[in-house]
């Protein structure tokens, strides 16, 4: 599937840019379309790579379940260039492929357990708008996860609603990540 670039798709070039696309060529095998709209303001690209990579040294909550909860939202706003990337990352990570696939479809599977179904009902209602996150709902996951875990699941949740909104708007759509682990996107069975 191919993206249709709501902001014209920027040539990355000169030092910074060739250093860019080497480091995302070894990472994810190609430069994600999201960098190309990023590219037209450096100091956004720049301060949001960097907030990134301080995130992937976040260690409080299980990878399964922030993973789990990232797709959970990307499934709600739509976001199919995030559920792609999504998939892709879950197999370079080694999470369980199968558990993956079915986190669209969450409340018609069996695979997750309560905790898991926990973490996705709390990750969709902290994305609908309005919000629908009620006090139980965080006091029960607080409890099972510790408020380390639960800090920042919250804000992966946050996060993921920055990422996908972000690329939905600039109309950004799967990239052909997930072929690499022949997970199909799935479609949603969110309300």
């Amino acid at each position: 599937m191919s993206s249709k670039f709501r902001v014209p798709k920027a040539t990355i070039d000169g030092a910074y840019g060739a250093v860019m696309t080497r480091v995302a060529k070894r990472m994810w095998g190609q430069v994600p379309d999201n960098a190309y709209v990023l590219w037209h303001n450096k100091p956004v690209l720049k301060a949001l790579f960097g907030f990134e990579n301080k995130v992937q040294k976040w260690k409080a909550l299980d990878p399964h379940l922030k993973t789990y909860a990232e797709m959970a939202s990307a499934g709600v706003i739509g976001c199919s260039w995030c559920m792609d990337f999504g998939y892709f990352m879950a197999h370079t990570k080694g999470l369980d492929e199968a558990k993956v696939r079915e986190v669209p479809r969450w409340r018609d599977s069996d695979v997750f357990t309560d905790l898991e179904r926990e973490v996705m009902a709390y990750a969709e209602a902290m994305t609908v708008t309005p919000p629908t996150v009620i006090d139980e709902m965080v006091a029960h996951l607080d409890e099972q996860l510790g408020h380390a875990a639960m800090v920042e699941l919250t804000m992966m949740v946050a996060i993921e609603n920055e990422r996908s909104r972000f690329n939905s708007a600039m109309g950004l759509a799967s990239q052909g990540y997930s072929d690499v682990c022949e997970l199909p996107l799935a479609v949603s069975s969110a309300p």
